[in-house]
């Protein structure tokens, strides 16, 4: 058991200089964990509410003092003192006390701090890793490291609309470690830097993930640019470095049409884009390839990428357990896009998690685009065997948190990286 002593939190900032919850979990025996929580731009209609001041006068109406209240008060108050046998049944508790089906009350950004917090807590205190722990909480030996997909081009929310689709990863395929992975990536990044310099006079001016964002005129040229960069870098395209894309289609979908270029498709259109496009260019992983609520025609993409790609639900699942059975029953998708703050907390997100490896989905663990330095979600991508992780690109600290604790978890443990991509 595990007896609370104390649950506190502050506001500080993330990435995007936005507020964000840090909460703190001391325990009687003297252990503590503290954790910070992500906030994302593009964000799905279904994700849990963060609780936001609405002062207009104080962070544009973004501040979170409203949601450090919570845990300094109603949640310190109502937990202190409680002993807890499970992460289950800590989130149990909290979720109890909010009572909302979507958060609203205590706020995703209070619950899902705390809910992070009390997990460092019980690790100090058993004196496991983190990563061994979360592998513990879900009741499954240490596998693999995931495999990345790292920003490269940015456009959509991300990026200021530059591009209609939100962002063009890379993928290290031929990387046999997490090391040879980022070293390979930071030589295609580098190369995309000098590219786009002479092609489009933009010096290193970078997107929310850290991904470049030069003004391109069409998808097009962020897809063959990706493909030249790998090619400068010395890699070869298809086969030691692929390709993701984040189409992020709801951004740009109105009243059942896509507004991907001047003349906007049906969604029978879209698909048969993304297919050419998957034919055309070494793509393994398409992410939200249609708009979350263009339910009847998620079918007819999945079965057309089949073999080819990866189709990638983010905003279309939103990490919630409703959505992923229901897309799972009408085939509509293979991959979870898991973003533990979509669902609010822990216990969540890991029922998530389990629901879609019990359909065979792989499961890609993922940042979003306002994070902090906190490092936790690389031990959760290794505690959960994730196949893939997507963090950011290989600039900003916030991004380097993540990817520097992967490789110090594989110094400590030796681990293998996952062998993906594998449609």
């Amino acid at each position: 058991m595990f007896c609370i002593a104390s649950l506190s939190a502050l506001e500080i900032l993330d990435s995007r200089g936005r507020p964000t919850v840090k909460a703190t979990c001391a325990l009687r025996d003297g252990a503590a964990g503290a954790a910070s929580v992500p906030s994302g731009a593009s964000t799905g209609s279904s994700e849990a509410l963060e609780l936001r001041d609405g002062d207009p006068k104080r962070h544009a109406g973004l501040g979170c003092l409203q949601a450090v209240a919570n845990v300094n008060r109603t949640i310190h108050h109502a937990l202190q003192g409680a002993s807890y046998g499970s992460q289950e049944d800590f989130d149990r508790a909290v979720l109890q006390l909010d009572g909302t089906p979507n958060k609203s009350r205590l706020g995703a950004n209070a619950i899902l701090a705390v809910s992070l917090a009390f997990a460092r807590a019980c690790a100090a205190s058993r004196e496991v890793p983190l990563y061994q722990h979360f592998a513990d909480l879900i009741g499954a030996p240490l596998r693999s490291l995931p495999r990345p997909t790292i920003n490269l081009f940015s456009g959509g929310k991300h990026a200021g609309g530059q591009a209609a689709i939100q962002d063009i990863l890379v993928v290290p395929n031929a990387a046999q470690n997490m090391s040879e992975a980022l070293a390979d990536t930071c030589a295609v990044y580098h190369a995309a830097a000098q590219l786009i310099l002479s092609k489009y006079g933009m010096r290193l001016l970078r997107a929310d993930e850290g991904g470049l964002a030069p003004p391109f005129q069409q998808v097009e040229d962020m897809l063959s640019d990706a493909v030249e960069a790998i090619s400068l870098a010395q890699l070869t395209p298809g086969r030691d470095m692929m390709l993701a894309v984040d189409i992020a289609s709801t951004q740009f979908y109105r009243e059942g049409k896509y507004f991907l270029t001047q003349a906007p498709l049906d969604s029978a259109g879209m698909i048969a884009q993304l297919t050419t496009w998957v034919a055309k260019y070494p793509i393994v992983s398409v992410e939200d390839g249609l708009a979350e609520e263009d339910w009847a025609h998620w079918p007819q993409l999945e079965a057309s990428l089949s073999g080819k790609a990866r189709v990638v639900g983010d905003d279309f699942l939103c990490t919630n357990p409703a959505r992923i059975a229901r897309a799972a029953a009408g085939k509509c998708a293979n991959t979870l896009l898991l973003k533990v703050n979509q669902i609010g907390s822990l216990s969540e997100a890991m029922t998530a998690c389990q629901l879609a490896r019990a359909h065979g989905w792989q499961v890609t663990v993922s940042a979003r685009s306002g994070e902090t330095e906190d490092d936790w979600l690389a031990d959760l991508a290794v505690g959960w065997s994730a196949d893939q992780i997507k963090v950011g690109s290989i600039t900003q600290s916030e991004r380097l948190a993540k990817y520097n604790r992967l490789l110090e978890i594989e110094a400590a443990t030796g681990l293998p990286i996952v062998r993906w991509p594998n449609p």
